[in-house]
């Protein structure tokens, strides 16, 4: 190879790489998932299902990578987040207050993750009490009362938390537990 190819070549090389770098921060401002990093932080994400509030997704994120996804629900159906004990979940960043696997609250038994108070979209109400939960004994274990035991997809209904299977928020805390994964400090609520 003579000298003038390899000054071309060269230039071709920078030129290619200057586009690249020219066009990468376009891409990530297009995809901003697309940016990855070792310490990305996990997020936890209710997907409010317009159609159907019983049949609403829980995603599990680290990162740009999808970790698990879970069916939930929120709520009876109503998609007014302003009504005590039947709207759905307000949208916005929930902090979680406490996670148990051995939760002995009056209504709320066994796996839950506790989550912050916070004003519905209106600003009319504050919405409190709220979890992320099954239907279980403390033990985790399934009970023989209706509040206890997981019938089927009627279940997902709620007084407004987002509500799991029982094996579905078990193998979530497991996930969360992980020490790659972790847990999040947020619920975020969107639809």
């Amino acid at each position: 190879m003579n000298c003038t190819s390899r000054q071309v070549r060269g230039a071709v090389i920078t030129g290619t790489l200057t586009t690249l770098l020219a066009l990468a921060p376009a891409a990530t401002a297009q995809n901003p998932t697309a940016a990855t990093s070792t310490s990305a932080a996990t997020t936890l994400v209710f997907d409010k299902n317009q159609n159907d509030p019983t049949n609403s997704r829980l995603y599990v994120r680290k990162g740009t990578k999808l970790w698990a996804t879970y069916r939930a629900g929120s709520g009876i159906g109503r998609k007014d987040d302003c009504v005590r004990a039947k709207g759905w979940m307000p949208n916005g960043n929930w902090k979680i207050k406490l996670k148990s696997r051995t939760y002995d609250g009056t209504l709320i038994k066994g796996y839950a993750v506790y989550l912050q108070d916070m004003k519905c979209s209106k600003g009319t109400l504050v919405r409190t009490e709220m979890f992320i939960h099954s239907e279980m004994n403390q033990n985790g274990s399934q009970g023989s009362s209706e509040s206890r035991r997981w019938d089927g997809a009627g279940d997902y209904k709620s007084n407004g938390c987002v509500k799991l299977h029982p094996d579905d928020i078990q193998k979530m805390f497991r996930l969360l537990d992980r020490k790659e994964i972790g847990w999040p400090t947020h619920l975020r609520v969107v639809s």
